[in-house]
């Protein structure tokens, strides 16, 4: 009665056979600086925030791939720094079957969007224990952010 019958996996395409897998996410390196404090906690903050971002990968046995998302933040009141976080957060991925083009759109975009939700809140977290107003990082679309820096490592002359 079962003789045709098939287990599938949702992580892995039908005809293809193509896999994307999570295996593990952490920390990789974390840091808080208040240099003004405690003077800081007494004066008016009306910060100025910039958020750097940026993604590396690295790969690992098999087809294991690692995928660090690095965050930089930095605020400022009157020119003169409140706060500086620094969050390395990763992720071991398994990533088979894709073409290297797909991959690499993979690793650039799809890999950093599961990241970052962790990365947002160790960021938080380490602005709130570091006695500072909440912040919370927006969220982002990677897919744009990677056809972004594909479209600038083309250079000037290739097609929009």
């Amino acid at each position: 009665m079962a003789e045709n019958e098939t287990t599938t996996n949702p992580a892995v395409g039908q005809a293809d056979n193509k896999q994307v897998m999570l295996n593990r996410i952490y920390v990789k390196d974390c840091s808080f600086e208040s240099p003004r404090a405690p003077a800081v906690f007494f004066a008016p903050m009306n910060p100025d925030v910039k958020v750097n971002m940026r993604t590396a990968s690295q790969k690992l046995e098999g087809d294991d791939v690692e995928v660090v998302l690095s965050l930089t933040v930095e605020a400022q009141s009157d020119n003169r720094a409140l706060f500086l976080v620094e969050v390395h957060h990763a992720g071991v991925f398994t990533v088979r079957g894709f073409t290297e083009d797909e991959k690499a759109a993979i690793l650039g975009s799809y890999c950093p969007s599961i990241i970052f939700p962790y990365a947002r809140e160790v960021v938080s977290d380490l602005v709130m224990k570091g006695g500072m107003p909440t912040l919370l990082l927006q969220p982002v679309n990677f897919d744009a952010v990677y056809l972004q820096s594909l479209a600038q490592t083309a250079g000037p002359g290739a097609a929009a």
